[in-house]
């Protein structure tokens, strides 16, 4: 029997990851640590961090900003790609993912160049000026601030840097007139104001997410 179209993609999705993007223990014990506290899994999938690893050293990313931390598995590609006396800084709202996260970036023997602040990413936001500029920006919290989170990213960025976006596909949702659902309605503000922003240049990368169906990321760069 042949398989179906959704088997034949899970399949060369998982030959393209082990290949890719192999998980070590730390990377593993990032899931683990999600799944035995009960957390929503709905962190980066293994290629999908690999894509963030890759596009931090192409832009020779020496200070990274993550908006929403979970238990860490993207901060760890993230910071893996920093020099040794590079930073992350995530912002988590939920105290117990900002602990897991801790956990993670220390298992992952990360703890000097990751920082994980805790509390709602828009009263976090504004101490970060003076730490300004970011060389790349990771958005994946709440979809219904995402706009506000860019509005943030713009002003914390730099020519060059790199914006990137989780979750703006929701398997079409932000397409439909209207929206039918907050987070759909956020991400398709985000979309616009990317698309029509000025200073940006950005493109979308769709694909199968266990959660949300059809999803996938949008990468921006400043000019």
């Amino acid at each position: 029997m042949y398989p179906s179209e959704s088997e034949a993609r899970a399949r060369i999705n998982h030959e393209l990851a082990i290949r890719f993007a192999p998980e070590d223990e730390a990377l593993r014990a990032s899931v683990a640590s999600t799944e035995a506290a009960g957390l929503p899994g709905n962190q980066v999938s293994p290629l999908q961090g690999k894509l963030l690893h890759v596009l931090a050293l192409t832009c020779g990313a020496r200070k990274i900003l993550e908006i929403g931390s979970l238990a860490g598995y993207s901060g760890v590609w993230l910071a893996r790609a920093l020099p040794e006396d590079g930073k992350l800084i995530t912002l988590e709202v939920n105290p117990e993912y900002a602990a897991l996260a801790r956990k993670s970036f220390h298992a992952a023997g990360l703890d000097k160049r990751t920082e994980v602040r805790v509390g709602p990413a828009l009263d976090l936001l504004p101490a970060l000026t003076d730490e300004a500029p970011f060389d790349l920006i990771f958005i994946d919290a709440d979809k219904v601030n995402n706009s506000h989170y860019l509005e943030w990213a713009l002003r914390l960025s730099r020519p060059g840097s790199l914006i990137i976006a989780d979750n703006i596909v929701r398997s079409g949702r932000p397409f439909q007139t209207p929206p039918p659902d907050e987070s759909a309605a956020g991400a398709a503000a985000y979309i616009h104001k990317i698309l029509e922003h000025p200073r940006l240049v950005s493109v979308a990368l769709p694909w199968d997410d266990a959660v949300n169906g059809l999803d996938g990321f949008s990468i921006s760069v400043v000019r």
